[in-house]
């Protein structure tokens, strides 16, 4: 699939071919030069240890494409995202102790973000290169020699899995990696940027779950189902609800986002069962629209399943640098994030016993055997707590002075009463090396609720200190632009979903369909407000005296809370449906059309406006109707949606009246299986559908296409009533399908 925003470099690929013999040199002379040495310090037992072949292959790494991102983002950075593949015969071989150890092959596919700033005036033109994988990247190792134990079904998951923990315990987000390109750059803010905020997630209630609890391998019990959500690293267990196809949770969640756009919320639904747990269906978010909307309450249909719904209410919480805004939540929710930036230490003791008051108890054990090993200096790692929440750093070996480097978010939810607890440990022998109290409060006597500075450790040497950032900032749910259209349902980004379709003249809802689950109208989609007038010698069809479709809002994929909108969008409903007149053109420019297709781009900007369309349409030299499309590509699904609104004026094939429908092939497709089909309106020559279709396509591919749209009249199997009421064809090569066209 070749995404619109994606780029192809196959000119970076060829070079990569041709680089790969020199880059597989250089490394293996670096795992014998660099690596071969620090793994035999690292322990007695890996003294032996010798690489003994040491092959990348012939198969070098392919980058499937580059996504650049420049208007998003700060000017004085480049972003790149890498979707980057590697199916490698790389092989490597080492010895330790009379074993074999090895690998034979890597599979390793997932996307990179390259960050290039500061751009600078001067060479190198770039300050630092920062890289991080936006999520953990999928890993697969074939293992050799005695090694290949790892390959044994149930231990090669947790073996592959333990490494991909490692990779992202150090390149994952929030974790990255910063290469500074210019002496004397400062990195520490670019390693440890400010997050971009807070998404606060409400899970709410699913519906329509798919039944996964079998009796005996026939019946079909009901499920147990619980929710994982996920940002990044970060995942989240909700309780499970017994016996239920219609869960209802209400738990709330709260993730720290640090790239947007990239990263997604993601939720999985699972049956639990006492053996395996069965797959439900899951929903991926886009963060970038939910950080635009500002709140988001919404029925989202699962995608991976075949039915099946999820009601969540997210918010967008900035990260502000307002006292007054840290007033304590009354439903125990967090108010505050506290970043802390956990640098080095100084002058560490090399055991519990050293600090003064310890001087009695470090010479009653003098003779003792372990004296040599309480003489090493110490290997320490840091445990930070705020709340009930505790935090580990890494452990830096045998140094008085480590430097760990790392940055830890928290959770506040009362900055006045809280503290930060500092605790170091020595690894070696789980004694604490020292300890320090910080209140939050300090922070809040700072005029940017920052402290940069050395605190002075307790329990532990007179001169040891440990070396901090702390920041402190308030979370703030910003009121939403009331100009922009919501994303809404369409910040989900799922594969191809069958919305379950209803009979007859009832309206298709991707949102479960009862009322009373539905959040309630705004006041301003309910007032039902004239459209305003303008100007133009451009009318349509005024003489017509039939009732005028116009786009609805009700189409699949909406929830009433969409009609958020300003009096001007308000619901078409509004117009008198035996209206004698047909709004001008610009009138329906007012309207903006339906939001749930206008919502589905990328771009808050993507909303279109009604134009008259140069259309390539085949007509019939006797006049038999109009039929009134909405079509446009929407980005983020990468979908082509086709939106039939109604038809005007049908000719009846017979005098017992005519049964309308409409189907849609995207030719040349014209299989039985792809083509779509509207519901039945009975007795009508003016039937209102109001029905989204969608064809998951490339846009690439679509424009290679074209809709073959055909109005039928449903009539019993043995009539001789003429089927086809009319047809039209739309080439979509001559379209701007971003911008989306709709008309009569």
């Amino acid at each position: 699939v070749h995404f619109p925003d994606v780029e192809r470099v196959e000119w970076l690929n060829k070079v990569l071919v041709q680089a790969w013999p020199y880059f597989g040199t250089i490394m293996e002379k670096t795992f014998k030069e660099v690596l071969e040495p620090k793994i035999r310090a690292k322990s007695v037992h890996l003294k032996t240890c010798t690489f003994t072949k040491i092959h990348f292959g012939e198969k070098c790494p392919r980058i499937n494409g580059i996504k650049a991102y420049t208007k998003e983002i700060d000017r004085r950075q480049v972003t790149l995202d890498l979707q980057i593949c590697y199916i490698g015969d790389c092989e490597i071989h080492m010895d330790i102790s009379k074993f074999n150890l090895g690998v034979k092959g890597v599979q390793l596919y997932g996307t990179l973000r390259v960050i290039l700033e500061p751009l600078l005036t001067d060479a190198p033109f770039v300050g630092a290169v920062t890289l991080f994988f936006m999520q953990k990247p999928h890993l697969e190792i074939n293992w050799a020699g005695m090694s290949n134990l790892l390959d044994v079904p149930g231990i090669n998951v947790m073996s592959d899995s333990l490494i991909q923990d490692f990779i992202a315990a150090r390149l994952v987000l929030p974790n990255r990696i910063t290469v500074p390109l210019k002496k004397n750059m400062n990195i520490a803010h670019l390693r440890f940027p400010v997050p971009q905020g807070v998404i606060r997630v409400h899970l709410l209630e699913a519906e329509n779950l798919v039944q996964k609890d079998n009796f005996l391998g026939a019946i079909r019990g009901k499920s147990d189902p619980y929710a994982l959500l996920r940002v990044g690293t970060v995942q989240y267990r909700s309780k499970t609800v017994s016996r239920d196809l219609n869960p209802i949770w209400n738990e709330t969640f709260e993730f720290v986002v640090h790239e947007v756009p990239g990263q997604d919320l993601e939720v999985d639904l699972y049956d639990e069962d006492p053996d395996k747990d069965d797959f439900m269906g899951s929903l991926l978010i886009g963060l970038a629209d939910v950080m635009n909307d500002r709140t988001v309450d919404e029925w989202f249909p699962l995608s991976k399943t075949t039915s099946g719904h999820l009601h969540l209410k997210l918010e967008w919480l900035s990260l502000v640098n307002d006292q007054e805004k840290l007033h304590e939540d009354k439903k125990g929710l967090s108010t505050a994030i506290l970043i802390v930036y956990l640098d080095s230490a100084f002058n560490l003791p090399k055991n519990h016993f050293e600090y003064s008051n310890g001087e009695c108890g470090a010479k009653k054990i003098k003779n003792n055997k372990y004296l040599k090993k309480m003489e090493r200096e110490p290997s320490s790692f840091v445990l930070l707590t705020v709340g009930s929440k505790t935090q580990k750093s890494k452990t830096c070996n045998f140094s008085k002075d480590p430097t760990w480097g790392q940055a830890f978010t928290f959770f506040v939810h009362s900055a006045h009463s809280q503290s930060l607890h500092i605790e170091i440990k020595d690894k070696e022998r789980d004694s604490a090396l020292g300890t320090s109290v910080v209140c939050l409060s300090h922070l809040l006597k700072d005029p940017n609720m920052t402290l940069d500075q050395r605190f002075q450790l307790d329990h532990s040497s007179s001169d040891s200190f440990i070396k901090m950032k702390l920041v402190l900032r308030a979370l703030n749910v910003e009121e939403p632009d009331p100009q922009r259209v919501k994303v809404g349902v369409s910040a989900s980004k799922p594969g191809p979903v069958r919305v379950t379709e209803k009979a007859g003249n009832q309206q298709k809802f991707a949102s479960p369909p009862q009322v009373s689950k539905v959040p309630p109208m705004s006041k301003d989609s309910a007032a039902l407000e004239s459209l305003p007038k303008k100007d133009s010698g451009e009318d349509l069809d005024t003489k017509d005296s039939s009732a005028a479709p116009v786009p609805s809002e009700t189409v699949s994929g909406l929830d009433e809370a969409e009609g958020k909108q300003n009096a001007e969008h308000g619901p078409p409903s509004a117009l008198p449906s035996g209206a004698a007149a047909v709004p001008t053109l610009p009138v329906l420019q007012e309207m903006r059309l339906a939001p749930s297709v206008t919502s589905l781009g990328s771009l808050p900007s993507s909303c279109f406006e009604l134009s008259s369309s140069n259309l390539d349409i085949h007509k019939t030299e006797m006049p038999l109707g109009e039929i009134q499309l909405t079509v446009r590509y929407a980005s983020i699904r990468q979908s082509l949606v086709v939106l039939v609104n109604g038809c005007r004026n049908l000719v009846p094939s017979s005098n017992r009246g005519v049964d309308p429908y409409v189907r849609i092939y995207l030719l040349p497709d014209r299989r039985w299986t792809s083509r779509k089909k509207t519901s039945v309106k009975k007795k009508t020559l003016n039937p209102q559908y109001d029905e989204k279709f969608e064809f998951f396509e490339s846009l690439e591919n679509v424009k290679k296409r074209s809709l073959d749209i055909a109005v039928k009249n449903s009539r019993p199997f043995i009539s001789q009533e003429r089927k086809e009421l009319g047809k039209v064809r739309i080439d979509l090569s001559q379209e701007d399908l971003i911008k989306g066209f709709a008309q009569w």
